[in-house]
């Protein structure tokens, strides 16, 4: 329940950040910088005024969003491989499966900058890269689940009684193969927010000054001394994010179990 309660918090964020923070995200106060948390500033000031918490709360919107379109990427194209392979079998298995033996022995860190220098920089493309990566995770549970199912008794049974091939996986193998690709893909959200942070904070993600987690802990390392809130806030939503998806990710697959 904690964990869903960080993860509503998170995506009203997201949806209605003015609801939440109501100083500007982007306009920096003269005079008011590096300050320590406040009445005024919850979580103090950054290097140009700007208040921390709603550059935070703002962040979440781009970090979160680029996260779902980074698992929405792996899922789909991920899961299509999966079934093609699990479905078929023979030589599109052995090729489908050599290709995602491949893209797992290769860092993801590595891959995902390899694709932002062929798509270029900024925070879809990102979101796309960090997708990219997962799709072999994703292909290769599917495929494991779909051979689970395929040999069920009543998945025979449709074939027997003159299913057609694409029918009787849309509606049989595919529905029944789904419940671990979902907590996988829970599982997926956290880390692609984690692979968006590291992307951004090395600079490959939204450019300044747009509010994005990584970023705000980029821009805050120069004053780890002097304003230790300028990474601490924006690191510590990003644990929270990530633990908090996890968790719900081993909710579900304890479920299925």
């Amino acid at each position: 329940m904690l964990a869903w309660a960080v993860v509503a918090v998170l995506l009203a964020w997201a949806f209605v950040p003015g609801f939440f923070a109501w100083q500007d995200p982007l306009a920096g106060i003269a005079g008011r910088q590096l300050e320590p948390p406040s009445f005024e500033h919850p979580l103090g000031t950054d290097g140009l005024g700007r208040d921390m918490l709603a550059r935070v709360i703002h962040g979440a919107r781009e970090s979160l969003l680029g996260a779902f379109l980074a698992v929405s990427v792996g899922l789909v194209f991920g899961t299509a491989l999966g079934l093609l392979a699990g479905a078929r079998g023979g030589v599109t298995d052995a090729a489908v499966m050599r290709l995602v033996d491949t893209l797992l022995a290769i860092p993801s860190l590595l891959l995902s900058l390899s694709v932002i220098i062929l798509l270029g920089f900024g925070s879809i493309n990102a979101a796309i890269a960090v997708g990219f990566v997962s799709v072999a995770h994703f292909a290769r549970l599917s495929r494991t689940e779909v051979l689970r199912v395929r040999r069920a008794e009543y998945v025979e049974a449709a074939f027997g009684s003159g299913g057609r091939f694409l029918a009787v996986l849309w509606r049989h193998v595919l529905p029944n193969a789904m419940t671990s690709v979902l907590a996988l893909a829970a599982l997926q959200f956290g880390s692609a927010i984690l692979a968006l942070a590291t992307l951004g904070f090395l600079g490959y993600g939204a450019p300044p000054p747009t509010p994005e987690w990584g970023l705000l802990i980029a821009e805050g390392r120069d004053f780890l001394a002097t304003a230790w809130w300028l990474t601490a806030a924006p690191g510590l939503v990003v644990v929270l994010a990530v633990l908090s998806t996890e968790r719900i990710s081993r909710s579900l697959g304890a479920r299925r179990t």
